[in-house]
């Protein structure tokens, strides 16, 4: 028997890895190199160089805390899931007000994910400039939904003139995985879909870079 095709959209939510891409400040920027032709050795293979926080990518709690879970320890399931966004594309600071106005969506989810338009800034030194960040509040009260994880599309969970990662440590420290670099949220108007963010089983992994795809009914 045949299956039918499945009618939900897929939505590219990751940014290309590319040599001049963005990076947060004091990393290393990626390195690609050719390593083998197809017209010497006869096959293609780049030799990639990059640190696992690279592009889109998912934060585990070890990337904070000694002890804590890595990606490769995570069930793939932790990867999949119900989503929701919320758009703070007017905002400065993610209160728990804005929160309870999607109370209802957030308590159907695995998955929140931040739409704040800073994407339309990558590749330009404007990528790290200010976006949309939670307060202590909000962050502690998203740690009680039963959710696997959050999603935003900037470079961080922090502001960038922090030097303690306090957001990261609530988030983290909850067990909870954090996905940053996100893309093409606006393209999605459905109140809830299925959030996909694979991360490369590499052992003992603080963070990886993903795919992240969004299916939309």
């Amino acid at each position: 028997m045949s299956t039918p095709h499945s009618h939900a959209n897929v939505v590219d939510l990751t940014h290309t890895i590319t040599e001049d891409m963005p990076v947060y400040p004091g990393t290393d920027a990626p390195i690609i190199e050719q390593g083998t032709t197809v017209a010497k050795e006869g096959f293609a293979e780049k030799k990639l160089t990059f640190f696992s926080h690279v592009g889109t990518h998912m934060d585990a709690p070890a990337h904070i805390f000694e002890g804590k879970k890595t990606l490769d320890a995570l069930p793939a399931s932790t990867f999949t899931g119900p989503a929701c966004i919320v758009d703070v594309a007017s905002l400065t600071l993610i209160t728990l007000d804005v929160l309870k106005q999607y109370e209802d969506q957030i308590a159907q989810c695995d998955f929140v994910i931040f739409s704040s338009g800073h994407e339309k800034l990558w590749g330009t030194e404007a990528y790290f400039s200010p976006f949309p960040t939670l307060n202590e509040e909000a962050a502690k009260w998203l740690t009680t939904q039963d959710l696997k994880g959050l999603g935003i599309d900037a470079i961080s969970f922090d502001t960038m003139d922090v030097t303690r990662l306090f957001i990261h440590e609530i988030l983290l420290g909850s067990g909870l995985v954090l996905i940053e670099n996100l893309k093409n949220l606006d393209t999605i108007t459905h109140p809830i879909f299925t959030f996909v963010a694979l991360p490369l089983k590499i052992l003992e992994s603080d963070g990886s870079p993903i795919r992240a795809i969004a299916m939309v009914p």
